[in-house]
């Protein structure tokens, strides 16, 4: 790697060979497009035969499989969400017999009952094929070494990751996630050349390194494939800058399949292509759940292509972006990071707030590290934020107040609303292993 000063002064990481891309990544848009309407039609029918669920939704919208003549009639068709599956708990929206399905996954269900996917072994070799692709397509090769401190188990990223990475031909170490000291050790010891691992938790393995004595840019580390939350480009700069390494975003959900759906490569850093042979995107309004030109911010809805055990129809992500054309990938759409989610949304006396935009401010903001958590109180009858900061360990004490309170004024003036900034400890808040957990709602009900 060459030393960095930051992504303006690094060299993007190289394409893959036009030869190792799959045919559908060689696709033309026209081909693209009769391949998507083919498969769409087969996965209407396979949902509406073999679904109760959406055999009953669409009769209610007046819509049959067969009104599918093109993609746009796509738009005719209810969409889905997450308490459809939570109505069909367990296995109610599976498409197949239960003696078919290979494996299953399962959110949290931290908020009610989990969401369960089923895979044939058809889906289960799909999803490493997307896999395969997505890790190729942020630099990856056969034969490297990539350790993989996503969570295995129900959660769909940690499996999802291994069997990606060995299809494409990687040695791969499946550290899952916590115990971040044998982390930095097995690093150390193995010489990875990627990493898989959730954004935050990347931050806490950072921390280790430089709690140890160990210069993290002196690791073996050279690309690092971030996902299952969002992330901001503040935050890309804050870990290529500390590990010297090529930043990477990768997209999924457990709904639709789990890591893999969109990847940003490597070559241009622009945004996730969608793997439209496989899934089918488009962006609505959240409110009134019309499409929405390709260029506009809004909901993003996924359309399974090729899902046996559990076709998903116009499944709403919550998922905050915007469609634009294909770069590296011509034919396939891009998506932009993803901004925020409308269930992680907060309305704060009238104005709508997001974490990833504290995120930005706090790592604009000299002294302050990117570890910050979000506290909403009730005081009197108006709802409260307070955002508390960790300062950076070479941060002097006479400095916070000043950073406190330009963070504040930084988030006054972007976002239209006041919150109170409280600059703590360094390594006083709760550490992610996972997913992270930005806010506290302590408000009183």
């Amino acid at each position: 790697m060459t030393a960095a000063t930051g992504p303006t002064a690094r060299r993007l990481g190289e394409a893959p060979d036009p030869g190792t891309l799959d045919p559908a990544e060689r696709m033309g848009v026209d081909e693209l497009r009769a391949l998507q309407l083919e498969r769409l039609r087969w996965t209407l029918r396979h949902a509406y035969d073999n679904v109760p669920h959406y055999r009953r939704s669409f009769d209610a919208a007046g819509v049959h499989p067969d009104d599918c003549r093109d993609l746009a009639d796509l738009a005719r068709f209810p969409t889905t969400g997450k308490a459809d599956l939570r109505e069909n708990y367990p296995f109610g929206m599976f498409a197949v017999p239960r003696e078919q399905v290979r494996r299953v996954h399962a959110s949290s269900g931290t908020t009610g009952k989990p969401t369960v996917v089923g895979y044939t072994e058809r889906d289960i070799d799909t999803w490493a094929t997307a896999m395969a692709r997505s890790i190729r397509a942020a630099g990856g090769r056969p034969g490297d070494v990539l350790h993989n401190a996503y969570g295995y188990g129900l959660f769909t990223g940690g499996l999802g990751a291994h069997y990606g990475a060995e299809k494409l031909g990687c040695t791969v170490v499946p550290v899952s996630g916590g115990m971040t000291p044998r982390q930095v050790q097995l690093i150390q010891d193995f010489g990875p050349r990627l990493i898989m691992v959730t954004p935050s938790y990347m931050l806490t393995v950072i921390d280790e390194f430089e709690k140890q004595g160990i210069d993290p840019r002196s690791s073996s580390l050279e690309i690092g494939i971030f996902g299952a939350e969002p992330w901001t480009e503040q935050m890309r700069q804050e870990m290529e800058q500390r590990l010297d390494i090529e930043a990477i975003d990768i997209y999924g959900l457990s709904e639709v399949m789990g890591p893999g759906v969109a990847q940003e490569c490597v070559e241009t850093k622009d945004g996730l292509h969608v793997w439209e042979d496989l899934f089918y995107p488009e962006v609505i309004d959240p409110f009134t759940g019309e499409p929405l030109p390709e260029g506009e911010e809004g909901e993003l809805v996924f359309t399974s292509l090729t899902k046996e055990a559990m076709p998903v129809i116009r499944y709403r992500t919550r998922d905050l972006t915007r469609l634009r054309p294909g770069t590296a990938r011509p034919a396939m759409r891009r998506m932009d990071k993803v901004t925020g989610r409308t269930d992680d949304m907060i309305i704060l006396r009238g104005v709508n707030l997001f974490p990833t935009q504290i995120e930005e401010v706090v790592l604009r903001t000299p002294g302050l590290s990117p570890h910050f958590r979000l506290v909403l109180s009730t005081r009197g009858r108006m709802d409260h934020l307070t955002v508390e900061v960790e300062a950076r360990p070479d941060c002097p004490a006479e400095r916070r107040p000043p950073a406190a309170a330009e963070v504040a004024t930084q988030v006054k003036d972007t976002v239209g609303t006041s919150v109170e900034v409280v600059v703590v400890e360094p390594e006083s808040l709760p550490r992610s292993v996972g997913k992270l957990q930005r806010l506290s709602d302590q408000r009183s009900r």
